[in-house]
């Protein structure tokens, strides 16, 4: 990618929570894209974080900034509930988007939006940063080389109090998503032939935890469990890990939380996740993405696997089965 061919993405952020917020902190640092707009539904938020985003204009209405912002392409990072909507609003205008996972709530809502997504290089990419993770992407690396996997273990665990932050969110829709996307590309987008899903309910009647197990035609197995269950004594962010077993070999990673540690009254973990939204040097998986999302809209590069409108409806598939054993 050269100067000469690449000028940079005028990119509107539509929904600046705590997760839209680094990602317009992110691209306010990259040379591959220019923050134009960021969208809120309050403006008390958008009063909030103009100090962090200075010269970065604010609207509450999608439909005004998509019209009058002058971006080229948008992220959503709403509410899962809002995707679905805001996706046909920018999708329509004829722009590009990058949406934060999951794309909707079902499998019905997220087939509203097939007849705007083009195909390759793609309007729509799925944002799943664990997907350029560099532990991950050196793991498929290594996966290419050795050969295919024939069992796969992954945890994703976060703390009790997420029940309470976060009322009425699942640990399948919040938390092991992650995992079988970054499934899906270990195993080339195979589809399982087996799912199984057990739920554990916190004596509130919330779920807190779910174990699933999937399997392949040939024979492939993995293990899923995601819960809102660490203690306050541990990272802030609960931890992740996965494993993989192949002929002959053996891998882990554990991308959360990241190797700095700091103590003072007690443990803290400063890097739940790689992601560095330092608009002087953003740096991590997050800014990897977006960098990728900006080749993809000046049509640089196709939509990466596991981040396809085609693998978000895949994934989708897979969690109404789970979601389907976890209620039999």
């Amino acid at each position: 990618m050269t100067e000469a061919k690449f000028s940079p993405v005028q990119i509107g952020v539509a929904g600046v929570g705590e997760f839209g917020l680094l990602h317009a902190l992110t691209l306010q640092g990259l040379g591959e894209a220019q923050l134009v707009a960021v969208m809120h539904r309050r403006q008390n938020r958008l009063a909030e974080i103009a100090p962090s985003l200075p010269g970065v204009r604010g609207y509450t209405n999608l439909d005004h900034a998509v019209a009058e912002s002058g971006a080229e392409a948008w992220v959503i990072a709403s509410s899962t509930a809002a995707h679905v909507e805001m996706t046909e609003t920018v999708l329509k205008a004829g722009k590009p988007v990058l949406i934060e996972k999951p794309l909707a709530e079902s499998l019905a809502d997220a087939e509203r939006i097939r007849p705007w997504v083009k195909s390759d290089p793609g309007n729509l990419m799925l944002g799943h940063i664990m997907l350029f993770n560099s532990e991950f992407r050196e793991l498929v690396n290594e996966i290419r080389q050795r050969g295919p996997i024939a069992y796969l273990n992954s945890v994703r665990h976060r703390p009790i109090a997420t029940m309470d932050v976060l009322p009425g969110e699942h640990p399948l829709e919040l938390l092991m998503v992650h995992d079988l996307y970054m499934t899906q590309v270990l195993v080339d987008r195979a589809d399982p032939v087996r799912f199984d899903c057990r739920v554990h309910r916190h004596r509130s009647g919330a779920v807190d935890l779910a174990v699933a197990h999937l399997q392949w035609a040939d024979g492939t197995l993995a293990t899923y469990s995601a819960s809102f269950m660490t203690p306050e004594g541990m990272p802030a962010d609960g931890f992740d890990r996965m494993e993989v077993f192949g002929e002959g070999w053996a891998a882990r990673i554990q991308p959360n939380p990241r190797p700095l540690e700091l103590w003072d009254h007690r443990a803290r973990w400063p890097m739940p996740l790689e992601i560095r939204a330092d608009p002087a040097a953003p740096s991590g998986m997050m800014a990897e993405e977006l960098r990728c999302f900006c080749r993809v809209v000046r049509g640089l590069d196709p939509v990466p696997v596991g981040a396809t409108y085609e693998d978000a409806m895949q994934v989708q598939r897979w969690l109404d089965r789970l979601e389907a054993s976890a209620r039999s």
